[in-house]
């Protein structure tokens, strides 16, 4: 409807123009202001989008365990992480991570729409990851038959967890601490037997209280597993997406109290601490990955105050 008025308007000023003697340059300048005034309505200015640079911009943690996000160079059509493609947000956003293990280099590259590349190169510091050596050898028999029964379809839907894609945007906040209390156990620790590395600790334990102390959701996140029994190891397990990639599960709760498929907030209950599963005592084990890469969550929350 307003782009038809456009042109009647338009041959209103042409017509008077015609009608009208020269000397009367006033009324004619005055019908032409009358018919920009509408044209300002129809269009109106728009403050212009910024524009991002055509390089990497980011910050974070850029340490074994750790991560980095930001933004990818304007017009990138796809990015790449140490070869691997990976997601990033409408407005170039994206997060990537630092498993405990990673190499001392990692690189970043972007395509652009034009064809061209962006490339950034990283410098992924080490850490002392706490080991402890025991003088035993390391038992070699394996889970039995039994145990892998109940354990392979508990790790199916711990993979298809993550594997999902919800849209989440909690991987652009700061993260806090699910609940404070004593650190009885940190990441990347590992116990060495005879010489034999055993698997390290992959989050990090946090003892508050006792049984049924509740416990949040660090950031904005989607529920993607919620266990209606306890599975094995990790007893009652709540899984969280954050989107991205960036997922958070919480193990041996006494309680779930949200449901797979609901989105919570930052600081919302999301359950009680326990010691369901394989657990010595009441505690809340919260980890972490990135696709298939292992994090230090107090590297997202920093110290715990």
């Amino acid at each position: 409807m307003r782009r038809a008025l456009a042109p009647v308007a338009v041959l209103a000023v042409l017509a008077s123009c015609t009608a009208v003697p020269s000397a009367e340059t006033p009324q004619k300048t005055a019908q032409k202001a009358i018919v920009a005034a509408p044209a300002a309505v129809l269009a109106p200015a728009r403050s212009p989008e910024p524009v991002r640079p055509a390089i990497f911009a980011f910050a974070g943690e850029l340490t074994q365990g750790g991560w980095i996000k930001g933004s990818a160079p304007a017009g990138t059509r796809s990015l790449m992480f140490n070869g691997e493609r990976v997601d990033f947000a409408e407005n170039g956003g994206f997060f990537v991570a630092f498993d405990r293990d990673a190499s001392p280099t990692a690189t970043l590259t972007a395509t652009l729409d034009s064809g061209a590349k962006v490339t950034h190169p990283l410098t992924v510091a080490p850490r002392a990851w706490r080991i402890e050596n025991i003088n035993i050898a390391r038992r070699q028999s394996g889970a039995s038959e039994a145990f892998m029964a109940l354990r392979r379809p508990e790790l199916a839907r711990i993979n298809g967890a993550r594997a999902k894609d919800t849209g989440a945007q909690g991987w652009r906040q700061d993260f806090v601490w699910p609940v404070t209390g004593r650190i009885s156990g940190r990441f990347g620790s590992q116990r060495v037997y005879r010489g034999e590395p055993g698997s390290y600790h992959s989050g990090i334990d946090i003892t508050s209280g006792t049984s049924g102390t509740p416990f949040v959701a660090p950031a904005d996140g989607v529920v993607i597993l919620a266990a209606e029994k306890p599975f094995t190891l990790e007893g009652n397990l709540l899984m969280l997406d954050h989107g991205l990639g960036l997922n958070s599960a919480f193990l041996h709760c006494s309680e779930i109290l949200v449901r797979e498929g609901e989105h919570v907030r930052q600081g919302q209950v999301i359950g009680r601490i326990g010691s369901t599963g394989r657990a010595t005592g009441p505690h809340l084990h919260w980890s972490m990955k990135w696709n298939d890469s292992r994090l230090d969550p107090i590297l997202l929350t920093g110290p715990m105050r």
